[in-house]
């Protein structure tokens, strides 16, 4: 039922032609609950992303034009960091599922330094481009109580990029 109120939003507010989602992301529109919080962000070199990917809806949400209206308005569910059998855990299964659109991924830990993340393929010739593969893992193996922050920086395809710093108690799960 989420995906398909996402889908309508999605379609209404970006996912026609044109780049009317380059210019959502630049609206001040209040962040979903858990807010992220707005810190600065580590320093450090972009990864290197030579030029934009074509921006043609195809209702499969594999393009900025598609996804960056969906991860702008549901930015406080980017990450999630949870302690289990011993560990922290740091996911970013909510990314994975909008990844086609993405170009590039890095993140940090309470501050250290950034970390590009390898995103799994977007697999376009299949029904379902955004499915999850089966071997996908969270960051794990972190000390327990560990994370007390995540900062995350995406770039989208169409060479946009966009931003959020989490604290552990506003992403926790249980």
């Amino acid at each position: 039922m989420l995906d398909v109120l996402l889908m309508i939003v999605a379609m209404a507010v970006g996912g026609g032609e044109g780049n009317q989602g380059a210019e959502m992301a630049n609206d001040t529109a209040a962040p979903a609950t858990p807010a992220p919080v707005e810190t600065a962000e580590p320093a450090a070199a972009a990864p290197v992303v030579a030029e934009a990917e074509p921006q043609v809806a195809t209702g499969k949400f594999t393009t900025a034009t598609e996804v960056k209206p969906i991860l702008t308005m549901t930015k406080g569910n980017w990450v999630a960091v949870r302690e289990y059998d011993g560990h922290d855990l740091v996911y970013f299964t909510h990314l994975m599922s909008w990844r086609c659109g993405l170009s590039a991924m890095r993140y940090s830990l309470n501050d250290g330094p950034l970390q590009v993340y390898d995103l799994p393929p977007c697999d376009e010739a299949s029904a379902t481009p955004n499915a999850i593969p089966s071997d996908w893992l969270p960051i794990s193996g972190l000390p327990p109580q560990s994370v007390e922050k995540v900062y995350v920086e995406i770039f989208y395809d169409d060479l946009s990029t966009d931003s959020a710093s989490f604290d552990r108690a506003g992403v926790e799960i249980q």
